[in-house]
């Protein structure tokens, strides 16, 4: 199993991309400057230091994008997903521009910092963007290949990078943008998870089947394309979905779940995902996923109380 984190993947992949391919430039909001210095020291003029100007750093990007370049921006979530909304509407999408948008401290990953650090609305901001896409990888191996499959393809993509990882070891050849992964075979029950709760609904499995539960797990890594085929497929077999995932209810994966199978009959459907409620207070990230159900037992609850065989 990986110990390294997909922040640190982050720099790597964009040293050894921006070598490859001297469009790529990369601008951050005096956030990850450190680990980025080997990219600044082997691309000079392709790196920039905006500072805490997230909306000037999102209008500059998208200027190097009109003139041809890849620009790639990078600081903590709600500083370039909601500080910068208005920016990346107008100045990339409204323009049809393409760019990257790497984010860091999803969800509550800055717990410590309270609720001003938090972002657990960005899937829904970004799928209110015509040809926005939005990928979730948490583990390095999908960062640097999703990366460098879409950087450059001419729609703006959110990367959501969370400090948590599944601890699952996929290889390259796993991973295709727009493509889920089945991890598991089931019978009578899918779960759909995202992002680092992937390990959670591993963990819940055998204790699931003791309860009669045969858990089909899919694991997502992208939220828009997303592989409807792969879960119609699914659903349409167990007739039981349950959708986990580190965003509020509202505008997540688990509404783009519903619609695409609201069509299949006699299917039941759960959630566990963050209601839609500030979640105040400081703590550990682990804290808020235990108040929250974001977790093995809440998992096992969630089914107990929604579904029956």
């Amino acid at each position: 199993m990986t110990t390294k984190l997909i922040r640190e993947q982050f720099a790597d992949t964009m040293l050894e991309v921006g070598q490859e391919d001297p469009k790529l430039v990369v601008l951050v909001g005096d956030i990850s400057h450190f680990i980025l210095q080997p990219f600044a020291k082997a691309c000079p003029g392709r790196y920039y230091n905006v500072g805490i100007c997230e909306q000037t750093m999102v209008s500059m990007a998208a200027g190097l994008a009109k003139v041809g370049y890849y620009p790639v921006v990078h600081t903590i979530a709600p500083f370039i997903v909601e500080r910068s909304f208005e920016q990346i509407k107008l100045d990339f999408c409204y323009q049809q521009l393409g760019g990257n948008l790497v984010t860091v401290g999803s969800v509550f990953d800055y717990s410590n910092l309270g609720c001003t650090h938090h972002c657990y609305g960005d899937f829904a901001l970004i799928k209110t963007l015509p040809g926005a896409q939005i990928t979730y990888p948490s583990s390095p191996v999908e960062f640097d290949t999703l990366f460098r499959q879409v950087y450059r393809n001419g729609a703006l993509t959110l990367f959501r990078l969370p400090a948590h990882q599944h601890g699952e070891d996929f290889s390259a050849k796993d991973v295709q943008f727009g493509k889920g992964i089945k991890v598991i075979e089931g019978s009578n029950l899918t779960i759909v998870a995202t992002g680092p709760q992937l390990q959670n609904a591993l963990a819940a499995r055998d204790a699931l089947g003791d309860m009669k539960w045969d858990a089909e797990i899919l694991y997502i890594h992208t939220i828009r394309p997303l592989d409807t085929g792969l879960i119609r497929a699914s659903v349409s077999k167990t007739k039981h979905v349950l959708v986990i995932e580190e965003h509020t209810q509202s505008g997540g994966l688990g509404d783009d779940v519903l619609r695409a199978t609201r069509d299949i009959s006699n299917v039941q459907y759960a959630s566990l995902s963050i209601p839609d409620t500030f979640v105040t207070g400081y703590g550990l990230y682990e804290d808020h996923c235990e108040k929250l159900g974001l977790t093995r037992d809440g998992i096992l609850n969630r089914v107990r109380a929604d579904f029956n065989l």
